[in-house]
């Protein structure tokens, strides 16, 4: 399954004064797949350790942090030498072991010409416990679940894709088999594990609808595990309150809705950990679109997302038919699941988490991001563009150099949904 972090650990591969590498991301979004076939492919030898399968593996870091009495045994415990240059030894679930995340320092200090690259599910949520990660010392990338343009790609829609990439013009032409792959995206996601039980069950949609309540189910072990436990009904319960806030027209979360005998100082320590966590993006609110953007949001006043379209439509119980059919009773929703799905692909563009602009009751701009000296606003239409008067009135207030509508159409003016992927050209453009 061709994933576009690819390229950035070929970068870091090729980097003279490399760090050590942590690939942070969702659990079951590929990373430890990545990572192996990073080692493969371009490595002479790969040796896996792994804290959360073999715990005792951390032990071999509790004596001191000597990067070369480390090395020699874990060479002893994989029964091989590990090479300079030649091995990519991967840590896996490295969060679990503190001790391990602090030695990175001494790797990159003492023994640069060992290659380590780690991969931890809920990092975010080690670092908030004050685990010693040695800043300066080591490199961050974070892997999201797929997104369109790989999941056209896991489709066998290579050539498609590249071509689009040169001549976007091929859009209209390709525009219906395009749609049709994007509302498959949105029952499927982007999970791999999905993706590649929907193209080899020859999309059997049962089997992706096991695969998603399997996944869900494996996120609420996790919070049982990981998570305080005084926290535990809280993260539950704002979890499942998601898809229900998004639904309504206006999809600012309420604390009180999550439960009404709770307030935002109950809860807030619990989506501060769904966050870290990666599985939600919290999208605040602005009033002035000025730079820098972060300095002017109201972080009392957001909307939680979650992190894969696929995951939100199975939450929020919605039936892979209607999302073919067009029916009428999803059509409340469809503006939300449209939302979750560009919020994702500008999620897998730009390392920060994008905002969104709302002027009273008179209009609402589902995203605005920063990009370099430009602050852009994006609108999002489930299917036409006919009525884009949000934008139009942002436009009109503070007349942006750049303003996108997208939708389902390829008419001139708007970037087509299932086109997001390609929102940086866009720009250049």
């Amino acid at each position: 399954m061709q994933r576009l972090l690819m390229e950035k650990l070929i970068e870091w591969k090729n980097n003279a004064d490399k760090k050590p590498l942590i690939v942070r991301g969702v659990r079951q979004c590929g990373k430890t797949y990545l990572l192996q076939e990073f080692g493969k492919t371009y490595y002479d030898d790969v040796v896996y350790f792994n804290f959360e399968d073999t715990p005792q593996i951390c032990e071999t870091f509790e004596r001191d942090l000597h990067p070369q009495r480390i090395l020699k045994e874990l060479s002893i415990l994989r029964n091989k030498t590990i090479e300079p240059h030649k091995t990519l030894i991967i840590f896996d679930e490295i969060q679990l072991c503190g001790k391990a995340l602090t030695a990175l320092k001494y790797f990159y200090e003492n023994t640069p010409e060992y290659h380590i690259v780690c991969a931890g599910s809920l990092l975010g949520i080690a670092l908030t416990k004050k685990t010693s990660v040695p800043v300066g010392k080591v490199e961050f990338l974070t892997l999201h679940p797929l997104n369109f343009y790989e999941f056209l790609l896991a489709n066998g829609k290579k050539l498609l894709v590249e071509n689009l990439k040169e001549d976007s013009k091929l859009t209209g032409i390709f525009s219906g088999e395009l749609r049709e792959k994007l509302l498959d995206f949105y029952i499927v996601g982007g999970m791999p594990e999905a993706v590649k039980t929907w193209i080899e069950s020859r999309y059997n949609i049962e089997k992706i609808e096991e695969v998603l309540s399997r996944i869900l189910d494996s996120y609420l072990v996790d919070f049982a595990k990981y998570a305080p436990t005084k926290d535990f009904p809280k993260l539950l319960a704002i979890w499942r309150s998601i898809p229900n806030q998004l639904a309504k027209e206006n999809s600012k979360f309420i604390f009180s809705q999550v439960k009404d005998s709770w307030r935002a100082k109950d809860l807030e320590d619990a989506v501060e950990w769904l966050i870290e966590a990666g599985l939600v993006y919290k999208v605040e609110k602005i009033e002035k679109p000025f730079i820098p953007i972060s300095a002017y949001a109201d972080h009392t006043f957001f909307k939680l997302y979650m992190c894969d379209v696929g995951l939100l439509r199975k939450m929020a119980g919605l039936p892979p038919s209607v999302i073919y059919d067009k029916n009428k009773a999803y059509t409340e929703f469809k503006g939300s699941l449209s939302e979750n799905y560009v919020l994702c692909e500008l999620m897998n563009l730009y390392r920060e988490t994008p905002f969104y602009w709302k002027s009273g009751n008179k209009a609402e701009v589902d995203f605005v991001i920063q990009d370099d000296a430009d602050i852009i606003p994006i609108e999002v239409k489930a299917e036409r563009a006919t009525h884009a008067h949000s934008i139009t009135e942002y436009c009109k207030k503070y007349q942006p150099r750049k303003s996108f509508v997208t939708s389902m159409e390829t008419k001139e003016g708007t970037i087509p949904l299932y086109m997001m992927w390609r929102f940086k050209e866009y720009l250049k453009e």
